[in-house]
């Protein structure tokens, strides 16, 4: 209008293609940063759970001093600290003069929420739980979460008869050694503790009666 040149600087909308190599380049480094991140930080959750799960075997079976981590593989439990994909383990307590006192089974299965992983003590001789302790759960804050916040539900498993299975009775309807009370308001998750407990006393107690353990090179 003025009868100037119109001027342009060809800073336009970028192209189709470049947004997209952008957007991946993005992507991809994003991708490496979560890869090493999880990478660098690994054997330090490892190592942590690992602290955490033998502490746990002292606390539900409270009388032993030494442990040793049994797996089974080919009908036996092999004592192994070698840690192989797959490996069902489990570990064997001891007293102060070297004899058996039970046995830390670990379990799994779903809760009202998630899934729920604990471990509990057996001792063979008297076929008796002997303690439980949960180690993983997302149950519900204030109701599910009581599974391990509740003294007297915890130590309902303290001195708990497997036959014929672990029931669950509503609150103060307890008249059997092999029933435990459920948590009023938290029925479904402590019915699932009793649960994976009989489920893996069904897996374990059958092998542990047939399966005497040996001692690996590893």
């Amino acid at each position: 209008m003025n009868g100037l040149p119109e001027v342009t600087t060809g800073g336009g909308e970028p192209g189709s293609l470049r947004l997209v190599a952008t957007l991946s380049l993005a992507g991809l480094l994003s991708g490496l940063i979560i890869v090493l991140a999880f990478e660098t930080t690994l054997p330090t959750i490892t190592a942590y759970k690992a602290r955490m799960l033998r502490e746990a075997v002292f606390n539900v079976l409270p009388s032993v001093t030494s442990l040793k981590r049994l797996v089974y593989r080919n009908g036996k439990l092999v004592e192994t600290e070698d840690e192989q994909k797959g490996d069902q383990a489990i570990f064997s307590g001891y007293d102060q003069n070297g004899r058996l006192v039970g046995y830390a089974i670990p379990g799994a299965g779903p809760g009202f929420q998630d899934t729920i992983r604990l471990l509990y003590g057996y001792l063979p001789a008297e076929r008796k739980v002997s303690g439980m302790e949960i180690l993983e759960s997302r149950e519900t804050p204030g109701l599910g979460d009581k599974i391990y916040k509740d003294e007297s539900f915890v130590s309902g498993f303290r001195s708990l008869a497997v036959d014929p299975e672990i029931r669950a009775v509503k609150k103060g309807k307890r008249t059997a050694a092999n029933e435990i009370d459920a948590i009023t308001g938290a029925t479904i998750s402590s019915k699932a503790v009793v649960r994976i407990i009989n489920e893996a006393n069904r897996q374990w107690l059958p092998r542990l009666e047939a399966a005497q353990p040996t001692v690996t090179g590893d």
